[in-house]
């Protein structure tokens, strides 16, 4: 191990990490909204998608991306951060390039033309009479490239708690997570001002191929950027110290083990109402965050007539205001320093504040017959408040479990949270076909307007009953000591 200085100023390495995580999980979010904000103008019109199958694929990729959780982080744990996280952007960045060959899979299986480009994949398919096969094999062939985007997107948030939980003490990292999970919030807001344009300029292929290319060059800078903190030399003896701080209380209250590597087998970590408390508050309000993030450009054009370009100042208005939760992280480390609460309990006590703010989508619908500006305004509102809670329920994580098992237990909910994603996409687009297929009328609202109501009305209460649930589960901070 290299030398430190042990005097001198403390040097901030950890935020160029934390600035690394950010990017990777703007990232992330890029790739993920692509199709949302291409499917409705650009790829239903040459594949005969409805709702139902742009449901159907945003599901299937929300259960391939829960049952992926389940291992993402035992594998991150197993490759450990560095190497975890290269393979996890590297797997996620192939998976989004595939979109764009859909079209020319879709052309080579029903016509046996293969190599004829992108334009000539569209002029091949418009020749292909039967409508059914062409739906099938296009939104076959997405799902595919969903299930390669979702094995790789899996793996960021774990290898992400992970390096935060090896680079901030367990004070800063609810801030520190705030900061890095902005990273979803500033993907969404960068999304419908660059990928609507670049497909309307250069084709929805273009679209995958720009934006998943990202990934590889984050990964040439975090192959030289990276190391743990006790072996960088960017990391003096000062800022080790900080992060290291609470090291030695976990030794002596036995969360860690000195010179310790054995690992719990993966079914123990199912024993402990910790784990289940944090899996249960994941499924329950997920899927809202998901619903947003995948629905609410088809929202605005099915309720407010908008195309992919039209709603792209109204997006992103509603995820600056988005960008709010990065007080998120702020407010427990408040409750820490100033009114001498435990993380833990500074945490829960956020998290109830942030529970409250989603209830605003209850009147989402009522206030949109105004202008459309108030939905925009409110989803932006529960999606602040959705990122808050996320940044302080990760961070539950650190607090109970020792470093060793937090990947783990972080797939374990990342699960959970993407089984709650899956039935609420697949639920929202059968429900918002039906809807409008029957002009169905519920509480004032016809056809989709109303499907939207419901599901609005559901999100809107998933925080309270979830924070209910975790803090009947875990009172009280009780971290685990032995983890066998």
């Amino acid at each position: 191990m290299h030398s430190k200085s042990i005097s001198g100023k403390m040097t901030n390495y950890r935020w160029a990490i934390c600035a690394m995580l950010f990017f990777a999980t703007t990232v992330n979010y890029l790739d993920r909204q692509v199709l949302s904000l291409t499917w409705k103008d650009f790829i239903a019109p040459e594949f005969h998608w409805t709702n139902s199958d742009y449901g159907t694929i945003t599901s299937l990729f929300s259960i391939f991306y829960a049952l992926s959780m389940l291992f993402a982080g035992r594998v991150v744990d197993w490759l450990d951060t560095k190497k975890g996280y290269l393979w996890a952007i590297g797997v996620w960045s192939v998976g989004a390039i595939l979109h764009a060959f859909c079209g020319i899979f879709t052309s080579g299986i029903l016509t046996g033309k293969w190599l004829v480009g992108f334009e000539g994949a569209k002029g091949a398919i418009a020749l292909v009479n039967n409508t059914s096969s062409i739906l099938t094999v296009s939104v076959t062939l997405f799902v595919l490239a969903r299930l390669v985007l979702a094995i790789g997107e899996a793996g960021n948030f774990p290898a992400a708690i992970k390096a935060t939980a090896e680079y901030f003490p367990k004070k800063d990292r609810a801030f520190s997570t705030s900061i890095f999970n902005a990273g979803a919030t500033v993907g969404a807001l960068g999304a419908p001002i660059t990928i609507p344009f670049i497909a309307k300029a250069w084709g929805w292929e273009a679209a995958f191929i720009i934006i998943g290319a990202l990934g590889f060059v984050w990964m040439g800078v975090w192959v030289f950027i990276y190391k743990k903190p006790d072996v960088h030399p960017k990391v003096n003896a000062a800022e080790l110290e900080y992060i290291q701080q609470d090291r030695l209380a976990d030794i002596e209250s036995g969360q860690e083990k000195k010179g310790e590597t054995k690992k719990a087998s993966f079914a123990a970590h199912f024993k402990y109402k910790q784990t289940w408390a944090f899996a249960i508050g994941k499924f329950l309000t997920d899927g809202v965050w998901w619903f947003f993030l995948f629905w609410t450009p088809a929202y605005l054009s099915s309720v407010y007539h908008m195309d992919s370009t039209q709603s792209a100042f109204p997006l992103f208005v509603l995820y600056m205001i988005t960008l709010l939760s990065i007080y998120g992280g702020w407010l427990p480390s408040y409750f820490v320093n100033k009114k001498g609460m435990n993380p833990y309990a500074g945490r829960m006590r956020s998290m109830l504040i942030f529970a409250f703010f989603p209830l605003l989508a209850l009147l989402a619908q009522p206030l949109g017959h105004i202008t459309y500006w108030f939905p925009v305004i409110i989803i932006g509102i529960a999606g602040a408040a959705h990122q808050a809670w996320s940044a302080n329920i990760f961070s539950t994580v650190g607090d109970m479990f020792p470093k060793s098992a937090i990947a783990t237990v972080t797939g374990i909910g990342g699960m959970a949270g993407g089984v709650g994603a899956f039935i609420i996409n697949k639920g929202s687009g059968i429900l918002f076909d039906f809807a409008g297929q029957t002009k169905m009328k519920f509480m004032g609202f016809e056809g989709e307007a109303s499907g939207y109501f419901i599901i609005f009305s559901i999100c809107a209460v998933m925080y309270l009953i979830g924070w209910t649930i975790m803090k009947s589960l875990v009172p009280e901070y009780k971290p685990i000591i032995d983890l066998d």
